[in-house]
């Protein structure tokens, strides 16, 4: 079984905003495989389904971004999986908005859902998709409005190319694994893996 952990704030209050491009893309994908997120489980929404023939639960954490990891660390407990079968898709801010990132490990890069979740599962060795924020004006000093702001309207073009993008690449994940996502998708992407 694959899972595929999208990261967000729960609440329309967050919606539209820069740190839910994670609970956007799990959203996209629950359509394209036809699921619905209709099970709560270890504070999650969780759909079930099938892509390829693989067993796939797409997770939306119902905790507030800064404690994913108790949400993520229940469920790989309750289902008996470990760190390789997660894929964790959230924002970043080093990211220019039309660019994402697969890595297999590494640290959190300074997001707090993602920290979280290394703290509780206790492993660096959580793959993540990471989805470029940064706007063209970036603000000075402190940095928690600028990403729960929505996009700017002149942004909603490269927001969908990368939304778009990032499906691709969980997808391609889910049938043929990560390295072969990574090699495809951060080439594409003009990122480094």
């Amino acid at each position: 079984m694959k899972v595929v952990v999208g990261l967000g704030n729960p609440g329309s209050r967050y919606a539209s905003s820069r740190h839910n491009v994670g609970f956007m893309v799990a959203r996209r994908l629950a359509r394209r495989w036809d699921v619905d997120f209709a099970q709560t489980l270890c504070e999650s929404k969780v759909a079930r389904g099938d892509a390829a023939g693989e067993a796939v639960r797409l997770v939306l954490p119902q905790t507030m971004m800064n404690r994913s990891g108790e949400a993520v660390a229940s469920l790989l407990q309750r289902w008996r999986l470990e760190t390789e079968s997660v894929l964790v898709i959230c924002d970043d801010l080093s990211l220019p908005l039309g660019k994402i990132r697969l890595r297999k490990s590494g640290s959190d890069g300074g997001h707090r859902g993602l920290r979280s979740i290394l703290e509780k599962v206790g492993s660096e060795g959580v793959p993540r998709l990471r989805i470029g924020i940064r706007g063209a004006e970036m603000p000075s000093g402190e940095l928690t409005p600028f990403v729960l702001e929505p996009f700017a309207a002149g942004e909603k073009r490269k927001l969908e190319g990368v939304l778009q993008l990032a499906e691709e690449a969980v997808s391609t994940w889910v049938k043929e694994g990560l390295t072969s996502a990574m090699n495809r998708f951060n080439k594409k992407a003009g990122s480094s893996s």
